[in-house]
């Protein structure tokens, strides 16, 4: 009697997340700028307990004081500490980055897989509107429809996902072009697959990576037309503070006390930097054809 042949164990590969986590820790530039962001979520959840001061508290007697052990980043031209406005204007910009890039992703993404996997006139009316969006400067765009849909942080970043939605869209149809055509969609489709399952199923998770590395990219264009907006006074409106408005705040004040610019400046600066370097370092982890030897 011969022994049974046993097939030797196969190996388990890691999951993309266990992938990821390996090559973060590797890449050192991705693991800063994840810490750097993760902390900059951190303070924002925590603001209302961290925060010195009340960020709207006025006093006028201390306006526009230097750097000190009351204040650590001074006060404005309102007598309100810095450091705090600092602190609780980084959830609003931090809120309006994700709401605005969660609504060009609800837009974009559907948009993107039924004109990549329909086709035909849907596909070119959908590319002609998305041609459309693209022809215009973001910034002009995101002041029109802020101006249509009225002044304020939500409407503003309403305004900045519909903007970059036809960014995503456009993504996710050529994305799209390549997956309807692989032989696991083709096999869906024989065994009866309904066009949504087969959407939801199979296209989807298959588009969306390159989505993954562009929202992150978004988030900094986000956080730039949050701080624009309200920096023209079309985004939050006082006495809620956002980088941007501190900015626009300091600006006015910028001969007399020129540091108060550096605060919400340096904050916007390192926070879309971080976003970028994530970015970028999602890119080649999740790019095969990117990664170093």
């Amino acid at each position: 009697m011969t022994d049974a042949v046993m097939a030797p164990p196969r190996e388990r590969r890691p999951g993309r997340l266990a992938g990821l986590a390996r090559w973060f820790r590797t890449d050192i530039r991705g693991a800063v700028s994840l810490s750097v962001l993760l902390l900059l979520l951190l303070m924002s959840a925590l603001g209302p307990w961290i925060s010195p001061y009340d960020p709207a508290a006025q006093d006028i007697d201390t306006a526009l004081a230097t750097m000190s052990s009351q204040h650590w980043l001074g006060t404005d031209d309102l007598g309100r500490d810095t450091l705090s406005r600092l602190i609780y204007g980084g959830m609003a910009s931090l809120y309006a980055s994700f709401l605005a890039v969660g609504i060009a992703v609800a837009i974009g993404v559907p948009v993107g897989i039924v004109a990549g996997y329909i086709g035909g006139w849907v596909d070119a009316v959908i590319s002609r509107i998305i041609d459309s969006f693209l022809s215009f400067p973001a910034i002009v765009l995101a002041i029109a429809v802020t101006g249509a849909l009225g002044v304020g942080l939500t409407n503003g970043m309403i305004s900045v996902g519909i903007v970059f939605s036809p960014q995503l869209a456009r993504l996710v149809r050529a994305r799209t072009l390549v997956v309807r055509n692989e032989l696991y969609v083709d096999a869906a489709r024989c065994f009866g697959g309904s066009t949504s399952r087969i959407l939801w199923r199979h296209v989807l998770p298959n588009a969306i990576q390159p989505v993954i590395i562009q929202v992150t990219l978004l988030l900094a264009g986000a956080l730039l037309a949050e701080a624009s907006l309200s920096f023209l006074g079309l985004g939050i409106q006082p006495p809620e503070p956002s980088w941007g408005s501190m900015l626009a705040r300091a600006y006015q004040n910028m001969e007399i006390a020129p540091e108060q610019m550096y605060p919400p400046g340096f904050a916007i600066l390192f926070t879309a930097l971080a976003f970028n370097t994530l970015g970028e370092s999602l890119r080649t982890a999740l790019d095969p054809t990117m990664k170093r030897n």
